[in-house]
């Protein structure tokens, strides 16, 4: 019996993971189902049918109500996905940014004061409202560029009463605007002033006070720790996931960003759902993750705007591994909101082709938030999440670089961008 359909995609150039039940790795990550003139019909928030003309038409009945879309000469995508942001927070950096660009190492800077620890200076003095203010007009950035879903990570309080106005504000955001955001708590970010010298003291504290109050406040999905030289060591992150296992957390980890320090190997140990960053990853931490589930997620971005190495990508997918893309939004380190330049700077930087850049930033992205079986490619009975593009041929989409070539988005079968 044909399904009544609400909105109807027609003879776009239809581009979706070619596997979509597991996270593509590998060579296969150089695969994509590309249905020319093609068709995608969707009942209420589901896509109902894709595929050719004659294959769709059997399958749907198009009724007065049907809001038809002609992508012709247009490349159709699954909505993208941006695993890996620091969204929220307050204040800006552009300081920093011009110190950088007269040679200043990042590192150097936040260890004078600056980075995260200015962040969290702006961050603690802003109200709630502020933040959900500047979170609304980022996520709006967002999905302009055809983004429409994200991470969002606290980590800009590194205390209780702000950490959990962070959370609060992607709380609000989530209710608020067509976006859907995962949570994840980073307040082990940085060491907060209140602490200066006493490493441990604030490890026992997000162990034993901040970690059961953000559970029971139920306002992140995940925990992320930064695992680097000069933050938190390879022991201290261990415990502090630990326990985060303990109360019922999913985990993720900046790894090896700076420095190679094992944050790899500790994900693949703990069973994490990524590791991110790995620029400096080691031999032995590639081996440890092709042993694991766990979702490489790569920030092409921070390289570019640090001015440091890229992570080795083809040597992540020569070991059979899948890799994600992320922006990793942030007011200091990579301050671009724009998933599609990412895309660009991981082909031109880290040798990826155009297939495996789209497979990075949906069902890759998707798997690695858990959210796989209903986002991240475009199938019969996953939420209508949809991206129409200006171009005629999907390989456009990165070659034309930094440009948003974003026409119409939809959002759980609903238009929010575009007419």
């Amino acid at each position: 019996m044909a399904v009544e359909i609400d909105l109807l995609i027609r003879d776009g150039q239809v581009v979706t993971a070619a596997h979509g039940t597991c996270p593509v790795r590998g060579r296969d990550m150089q695969e994509l189902e590309v249905i020319e003139r093609g068709w995608v019909a969707c009942a209420g928030e589901r896509i109902a049918a894709v595929g050719p003309r004659a294959s769709v038409e059997n399958q749907v009945e198009v009724t007065s109500r049907t809001q038809v879309i002609d992508a012709q000469g247009k490349v159709v995508t699954p909505g993208l996905i941006d695993p890996h942001t620091h969204l929220i927070f307050g204040g800006s950096r552009e300081d920093e940014f011009y110190l950088r660009a007269r040679g200043a190492d990042y590192m150097e800077i936040m260890e004078a004061g600056g980075g995260i620890l200015s962040s969290v200076r702006a961050t603690r003095s802003a109200s709630l409202e502020e933040l959900v203010a500047s979170g609304r007009q980022r996520l709006q950035w967002m999905l302009q560029m055809g983004v429409t879903t994200v991470e969002c990570k606290s980590g800009y309080g590194l205390d209780l009463q702000t950490e959990l106005k962070q959370l609060e504000a992607v709380r609000i955001l989530q209710q608020e605007q067509p976006v859907e955001l995962v949570p994840t708590f980073l307040g082990a970010h940085a060491w907060p002033p209140e602490y200066e010298g006493n490493q441990e003291g604030y490890v026992g504290f997000l162990v034993d006070t901040v970690l059961p109050a953000v559970r029971e406040q139920g306002v992140a999905e995940y925990v992320d720790v930064f695992t680097e030289k000069g933050v938190f060591s390879v022991e201290q992150s261990r415990r502090i996931f630990q326990r985060a296992v303990e109360l019922g957390f999913s985990l993720r980890v900046h790894a090896d960003e700076m420095h190679t320090l094992g944050g790899a190997e500790l994900a693949a140990e703990l069973g994490m759902a990524s590791a991110d960053h790995l620029l400096m990853v080691s031999g032995q931490g590639i081996s440890a993750l092709a042993e694991s589930d766990v979702m490489p997620i790569l920030l092409p971005g921070t390289a570019f705007s640090l001015r440091k190495p890229y992570a080795p990508a083809r040597k992540m997918l020569e070991a059979g591994l899948p890799l994600a893309l992320a922006t990793d939004f942030n007011p200091g380190s990579c301050p671009t909101a724009n998933l599609v330049l990412v895309m660009s700077l991981a082909c031109l930087y880290m040798a990826m082709t155009p297939e495996e850049v789209f497979n990075a930033v949906t069902i890759n992205a998707a798997h690695s938030l858990g959210r796989a079986s209903r986002l991240g490619s475009l199938e019969p009975g996953k939420q209508a999440d949809v991206v129409i593009f200006g171009v005629d041929d999907y390989k456009k989409v990165p070659y034309f670089i930094g440009v948003n070539l974003v026409e119409t988005v939809i959002k759980a079968g609903r238009l929010v961008v575009g007419s």
